[in-house]
């Protein structure tokens, strides 16, 4: 019988180019069969040890592959197939997902495979059950949707054109599948079953299967929630290397081994150190952090008394052998271009012999369906990469703890998180699911970890305490820096710019924080307007505008530019922005916000308080009522000269129940694989601007230059049309300048 399908192979991924057998099922799945081995094989020590893994390191290691071996059977069906062909010339059959969707993905009907072969799989080398539920889940779409659990064993879409799957069980290609399985996985020689698996699969053959998984295997499945929860990380990070081709004649295997080796030596972190003192001598503080023998240290200090700098003369001892991951507590992208410009000075101070090697990733066709429709899928696991090689990494505290919630980047970078040291700054600024978060990764992540703070409530000390299981060691900032007089708090209905022009007629430097970058930009517009030297910086930048305006802030208050300057900005001032101002304005925020944008006045003391003028913000976002009125009454409790231990100490005793919400989808989900939600408030979407189309079309493989985050409803997003999985902003409902970064036409004039 003539085969339906051309090329006539049961493909795993598209291809325009010559064949390799990596494009076929057989060889997808020995490529991460093999990349799953590598990584155990790297890491398998470091996980048995820092996860407390009660199985052998032979044991993890035949699951592991066993996951791989799995996760993609599914794609031996017609429905996916019509898919992978639907842009390659010649090819049938097609079929577009976006009009007709897979009656299944790819990855649930594996699970459905699977289980119609699992007396015979049951025999080969590993747990036959932990294996299921972690190749149905390796594309973070296994019973959870929207970030909330729906329990459904994947989703079946009636309506999609058709009503039945046909499966591919008598191709060459799955036979040579199935001998995979008896060469590598330890498969009986013989294919033995009870029934003869069913060729054609209908609505109710697709329900009743599900049915029988979850009440024959899962409800009698009794997990082990770490080892569950490593496999699901180290399938999803071997898929993607699995679907990776390198370069030239590059070695993918022998890069991989190597990026993930280069760790931190007590040389690179001296050359760090040296580079923040710039011939100052170290404080004492920031020695005694490098003395904490604890696995566990915290240190309890405010703005401007050098806890960066004692963080790593912390790792000389922590971190030595391992990555570091630098995590600050930003709200997604809001950062970004901070983010960045430190990593790229930690990089020129790192910069070590490997070059960062040129990847691609295969594609299936299915990417428009991957996750909720706001990221690009590809382009996070090739940045993943990049982190693989990294010997230290700054980013937002989401890259690592998005771990507990099945996040896709940390699940793509967690062969480099599963071998590094971490320090979490601004713990104070954590909601209660994020140090929910935290709190289960200190509890299941036997890693070195240096969490710092301005403050920890006791009840977070308690916590911390239990979650941890073992001796803690506090190191306390400077008091002879915390208890200077840095701050005269004055509230006011409206902002005052009588003071703010007195303030840069004098040479004075100010710094206007704003909640909102509408607002922000309509105080930049008034500053112009009345004469004065301005700048703007907020989140809604591309990332080139991002840098140059974090760089052009940065440089204009360094002391030994004497020009009067007002930096107009929003959160993004919040988080270790390196300035110090002798003027600070700012909207009511949470307590939290306003002492972290507190810490950007007077951070080089003067030697006598300056003045910081609060203003309300009626606005419901980003702040609720009780976070504003509580920052109200902070501003509002101090009359005289104000310290930052006054701060720290008005919050400790500000303490309201600790509730944190621990709930961890990767840990307690079992079978389910899906992002849940890591923080309380909304996220942003990042999007590219039609504005910009003709320029990022052109520049395919740098789409991250072109994006930006805008806050925009889910509903009003999902109408958009997308290019490599990026939303487009449509140019009737945002626009961009250089200047003030993105904008909706009617907020600008």
């Amino acid at each position: 019988m003539k085969s339906e399908l051309k090329p006539d192979r049961l493909l795993a991924k598209s291809f325009d180019q010559k064949w390799k057998a990596s494009y076929g099922l057989v060889g997808h799945t020995a490529d991460v069969v093999n990349a799953v081995t590598l990584l155990a094989d790297i890491l398998g020590d470091r996980l048995i040890e820092q996860f407390q893994l009660e199985c052998s390191l032979d044991e993890f290691m035949k699951t592991a592959r066993l996951t791989a071996y799995f996760h993609d059977w599914g794609k031996a069906n017609n429905h996916f197939q019509g898919v992978v062909r639907k842009d390659m010339p010649g090819a049938k059959p097609k079929r577009n997902p976006k009009v007709n969707p897979q009656l299944v993905r790819h990855e649930i009907f594996s699970m459905f495979l699977v289980w119609e072969f699992r007396e015979w799989l049951q025999q080969a080398d590993g747990d036959f059950m932990t294996a299921l539920a972690v190749a149905g889940g390796h594309h973070l779409k296994l019973g959870g949707k929207g970030g909330a659990k729906t329990n459904d064993l994947g989703e079946i879409r009636w309506g999609c054109g058709d009503d039945r799957i046909r499966f591919y069980f008598d191709h060459c290609d799955f036979k040579s599948l199935l001998k995979f399985g008896v060469c590598q996985m330890g498969c009986p020689a013989q294919l033995k079953l009870s029934r003869k698996p069913a060729l054609e699969w209908s609505l109710s053959r697709l329900k009743d299967q599900r049915t029988e998984i979850l009440r024959d295997g899962f409800l009698k499945w009794e997990p082990a929630p770490v080892l569950t929860a490593l496999l699901k990380a180290l399938l999803v990070a071997g898929d993607s290397i699995g679907s990776a081709s390198a370069g030239g004649d590059i070695d993918l295997d022998r890069w991989v081994r190597d990026a993930l080796n280069c760790t931190l030596a007590e040389g690179d972190l001296n050359r760090v150190i040296r580079s923040r003192l710039q011939g100052s001598k170290p404080r004492q503080f920031q020695r005694d952090l490098g003395n904490i023998t604890e696995r566990v240290g915290l240190a309890r200090a405010g703005c401007g008394t050098g806890k960066t700098v004692g963080a790593y003369y912390w790792a000389k001892r922590h971190a030595v052998g391992r990555k570091l991951f630098f995590c600050y507590p930003t709200t997604g992208t809001s950062t970004e271009g901070f983010l960045d410009y430190v990593q790229d000075e930690l990089k020129s101070v790192l910069s070590h012999s490997r070059a960062d090697v040129d990847l691609e990733l295969a594609r299936t066709g299915e990417e428009e369906e991957v996750g909720d429709g706001t990221i690009n899928e590809a382009a996070m696991k090739l940045r993943s990469f990049k982190e693989y090689a990294a010997q230290a990494t700054v980013c937002t505290v989401d890259t690592v703890l998005g771990l507990m919630q099945c996040h896709r980047r940390p699940m793509y970078t967690f062969p480099a998180i599963a071998n590094a040291a971490f320090v979490f700054d601004e713990v104070h600024c954590y909601d209660n699911r994020l140090f929910g978060a935290l709190l289960r990764f200190l509890e299941t992540v036997k890693a070195p970890v240096l969490l710092m703070s301005a403050s920890f409530l006791p009840s977070q000390l308690e916590a911390i305490r239990q979650a941890v299981g073992e001796p803690l060691k506090i190191v306390e900032g400077p008091k002879e820096l915390e208890t200077q007089p840095r701050y005269r708090f004055q509230y006011a209905d409206e902002p005052n710019w009588e003071r703010v022009e007195a303030e840069l007629t004098a040479g004075g430097k100010v710094l206007w924080v704003c909640n909102q970058v509408d607002t922000a930009v309509k105080v930049y517009e008034e500053a112009r307007g009345r004469g004065l030297k301005a700048l703007l910086y907020h989140s809604r930048f591309r990332y080139e505008d991002r840098v140059r305006h974090h760089r052009d802030v940065v440089d204009a208050f360094k002391p030994d530019r004497a020009e009067p300057i007002l930096a107009v900005a929003t959160q993004v001032a919040e988080m270790s922005l390196d300035l110090s101002a002798t003027l600070l304005l700012s909207q009511i925020a949470d307590p939290a916000g306003l002492i972290q944008r507190l810490g950007r006045l007077n951070r080089r003391y003067c030697g006598r308080p300056l003045d910081a003028l609060f203003y309300p913000d009626t606005k419901r976002f980003p702040y609720g009522k009780f976070q504003r009125d509580r920052g109200r009454e902070m501003v509002r409790a101090f009359s005289g000269d104000v310290s930052q231990a006054d701060l720290a100490n008005w919050l400790e005793q500000q303490e309201s129940p600790l509730k944190p919400e621990c709930d961890s989808v990767w840990l307690d989900g079992e079978w389910r694989t899906y992002p849940g939600n890591l923080r309380q408030e909304g996220v942003t979407v990042t999007a590219l601007l039609e504005q910009n189309r003709e320029q990022f079309q052109q520049d395919r493989t740098r789409l991250n230059l072109y994006t930006v985050p805008l806050v925009t409803p889910t509903k009003q997003v999902s109408r958009w049309a997308r290019f490599k999985g990026y939303p487009i902003a449509p140019s009737a409902e945002w626009r961009y300048c250089s200047t003030k970064g993105a904008y909706k036409p009617d907020e600008i004039s």
